[in-house]
């Protein structure tokens, strides 16, 4: 039996992840992570505490906690004037990852187009393809990552279903600005086209620079998808506790899908959202102000070696960083050779597009 042939149309197209790949490498050279965007210092005390009394208390079934629906929409209608029911607009799933496939599987069907903004992280094109959609790809331009609304109004075709939107932005750490959001919310509106957001970062921004989603914008509210999680929020990537937040038809079939696929998010880390939904803001503030010192500490140490920082992050944990020009090797084996150094923190590759530039390498914040 040739194994090859046994295998999906879809899984043929995929590819090692090379986040993956540099993670692994890492790990099994005891060395700098270079790859996956996680932090490297303790999740806060309060949170695993109150993960630890819930798995002896018992939750350790399969459950949905209501409370952190409660909670999330007590949140999103404070923050950004919204007006979530959390009866109906709220799913919970396992990590930002599944309620943002859950979410495009529910809206996307054969041959619908779906806008990304280039770079991007590489799921969303494997989820849209997975459902059968097409990406279009629309290049954000360096250095400061702007968007240009003649290169998005150009994107759009019959075809075109929804666009997506990640702000604070993995990989180049651009907040998107009011104007541009502007931008996208007339286009979606006077396009009846859905958006999807990626907002795991809301938390994460510098130098005065503030979140704002795009489902608070006119005419938003009832064709936006904001996906989100713990994990970056709260330094837990690895406990898989995310959401979905929609109009109720949509929030509704996330939530068939979601079941289908892994019927629930783990019980004890529901129960320690709870907790995590209710830290006061204080913790948000000295969260940012650390991330702030990282970032600066960062572009300090690239540039005193020779690498070209052209724009300096505005948010998440990512930076652009452009390699000598007089450096020998390509930006690849660079990051395959720091891979190798033992250490504990890191850099990453975003595949680079065509038409784009190499040498960019994406790095993200390290604790001191």
């Amino acid at each position: 039996m040739e194994a090859a042939n046994k295998l999906s149309t879809i899984a043929k197209t995929f590819k090692p992840s090379p986040i993956q790949e540099l993670s692994h490498l890492a790990q099994s050279c005891n060395a700098i992570n270079l790859a996956e965007g996680f932090p490297d210092f303790p999740a806060p005390l309060h949170l695993k505490n109150a993960a630890i009394s819930a798995i002896h208390s018992d939750f350790n079934q399969y459950r949905h906690v209501q409370g952190v629906c409660d909670y999330l929409a007590k949140i999103v209608n404070e923050k950004h004037n919204l007006d979530v029911n959390p009866q109906t607009d709220v799913a919970i799933c396992c990590g930002q990852t599944e309620a943002f496939a859950a979410a495009v599987f529910a809206i996307i069907d054969k041959d619908d187009e779906v806008i990304l903004f280039d770079p991007c992280f590489e799921t969303y094109e494997a989820c849209i393809t997975m459902a059968g959609g097409v990406p279009v790809y629309v290049a954000l331009d360096p250095p400061h990552w702007t968007l240009n609304p003649e290169t998005l109004k150009r994107s759009f075709t019959e075809k075109t279903k929804a666009i997506v939107l990640n702000s604070p932005h993995n990989p180049t750490g651009k907040v998107f600005t009011k104007v541009e959001l502007e931008v996208i919310a007339g286009e979606c509106c006077s396009r009846d086209c859905l958006a999807i957001t990626d907002e795991v970062y809301e938390y994460v921004t510098f130098d005065n620079n503030k979140h704002t989603s795009l489902a608070s914008l006119s005419g938003m509210k009832d064709r936006t998808i904001i996906t989100s999680s713990l994990s970056k929020s709260f330094s837990v990537t690895g406990w898989r506790v995310g959401w979905a937040i929609a109009p109720p038809l949509i929030a509704s079939a996330i939530k068939n899908i979601h079941v289908k696929i892994t019927d629930s998010a783990p019980a004890p880390f529901q129960e320690a959202a709870l907790t995590a939904l209710t830290t006061p803001q204080e913790y948000f503030e000295l969260l940012q102000k650390d991330y702030e010192y990282k970032r600066d500490f960062m572009v300090k140490l690239l540039e005193g070696i020779g690498f070209q920082i052209a724009f300096k992050p505005q948010g998440s944990f990512f930076l652009f960083a452009e390699l000598p020009e007089d450096f020998p090797f390509t930006d690849v084996f660079y990051l395959v050779y720091l891979s190798c150094v033992p250490s504990n923190d890191g850099i990453c590759k975003e595949d680079d597009r065509e038409g784009r530039s190499g040498g960019c390498a994406r790095a993200w914040i390290f604790s001191r």
